[in-house]
């Protein structure tokens, strides 16, 4: 008699992308503590424990990702999917570790529609958005050190700050990325000739179709969605964009969609705060704090919004990755890229500061108890170093007895 694992095993593709997902589907359901922390489980997971990666493929991995805009952990993940299985096990590499995640979020995007209008949980909420002005001053402060090392990229930051503090917008978001491109090419290009660029391995046709897929996502869709009342459309192009467009991952996403979707047809701001407070307590990719905005999008629980959001998110990740997969080897030989990107590194870094003080502080803090608990929280978060999962509860009981 032939069991389904003697089924599986004469299919090596499938038996892989089946092992590919338990993998990432157990990391998804444990693996806290940021991007950062993601690298390294992967590391232990897929190069010391299973070697599925050299050190040196992996090393690759992450900084092909890190220079891509996007979710940097969940392109490693889906990168490292790709190379054990090809496309489908990218697939079942990102399902796998975003599904325990998603699913939290979209559980409590279906309890926050019911608990947001109950007096008893406005203490609770305004505890969360508390804890939320220490999260976002710790990863401020981290990107800070490490994003902006010299004079020219703090002063990049700050200019970002100043201008979008007093013209905010997607609009503006967009000038300052592409300017901040333009100066990082400008001040720190050192290259030093022409190196003879490595052969294009992989499949060009996908690549290409890739994307053009992911271009005609950025310009195409606005003009679809402008032109549309459907709400689904709309929802999608703004997660597409967000996705495609904001380098320095999770924390950095939260100007833009804020921008995007904190209007009165989208989402209030304080379900905004409350989401990014509550992806920072969940396992695996921050990125799953779409689902949460697309189902309370328009002030009740929607399903269908919370797909739509999800997948918008993370596809300009898949389109990225199959681009530039076979062309790597001429992307890492292109050091006028790295120019470039420690520009946009510092322009994102100024516009997390923004963000701090709008909408961050600007929801969070009342008065001076308030700043007392803000810093608090920053204390037990950055220096005593408290889990996140254990915050955020912690936070929620606080608001609760005190407001």
């Amino acid at each position: 008699m032939t069991t389904s694992n003697d089924k599986m095993s004469d299919h090596p593709m499938l038996k892989n992308c089946f092992e590919v997902f338990i993998r990432f589907l157990t990391l998804g359901c444990y693996a806290f503590g940021g991007p950062t922390a993601h690298i390294g489980y992967f590391h232990r997971e897929f190069v010391e424990k299973r070697q599925w990666l050299s050190e040196q493929e992996y090393a690759d991995t992450v900084a092909l990702c890190q220079m891509l805009p996007g979710p940097a952990s969940s392109q490693v993940g889906i990168s490292i999917g790709f190379d054990r299985a090809g496309l489908p096990g990218a697939l079942a590499a990102f399902t796998g570790f975003t599904l325990p995640s998603a699913i939290l979020m979209v559980l409590l995007a279906m309890g926050y529609s019911e608990i947001s209008g109950l007096s008893s949980a406005m203490g609770i909420l305004h505890g969360v958005k508390l804890f939320a002005v220490a999260v976002v001053t710790d990863a401020l402060i981290k990107m800070g050190k490490s994003l902006c090392p010299d004079r020219p990229r703090v002063t990049m930051a700050i200019i970002t700050a100043g201008l979008m503090l007093m013209m905010p917008g997607v609009a503006m978001q967009m000038a300052v990325i592409i300017a901040g491109a333009i100066a990082g090419y400008v001040i720190y290009n050192q290259s030093t000739g022409t190196n003879p660029l490595p052969e294009v391995k992989g499949r060009k046709r996908i690549a290409f179709a890739a994307a053009a897929l992911f271009v005609a996502g950025i310009l195409v869709i606005p003009v679809l969605a402008a032109q549309s009342d459907n709400a689904a459309l709309q929802l999608f192009d703004s997660f597409y964009r967000s996705g495609a467009l904001v380098f320095g991952g999770g924390h950095v996403v939260l100007p833009m969609l804020q921008a995007e979707l904190v209007h009165d047809a989208g989402i209030t701001a304080d379900a905004f705060l409350v989401g990014y407070s509550a992806a920072q307590a969940v396992p695996g990719p921050m990125f799953t704090l779409a689902p949460f905005l697309g189902g309370v999008f328009g002030g009740s629980f929607n399903l269908s919004y919370a797909l739509v959001a999800l997948v918008a998110m993370f596809a300009p990740s898949f389109l990225l990755l199959a681009a530039a997969w076979p062309f790597w080897n001429r992307l890492k030989a292109m050091p006028k890229l790295r120019s470039a990107i420690n520009g946009i590194n510092a322009v994102v870094t100024g516009l997390l500061l923004a963000a701090l003080y709008d909408p961050v502080i600007t929801l969070a803090i009342k008065g001076a108890e308030d700043v007392a608990l803000a810093l608090l929280a920053y204390l037990l978060l950055a220096v005593w170093k408290l889990p996140i999962a254990l915050m955020v509860p912690l936070y929620a009981g606080i608001g609760f007895v005190l407001l």
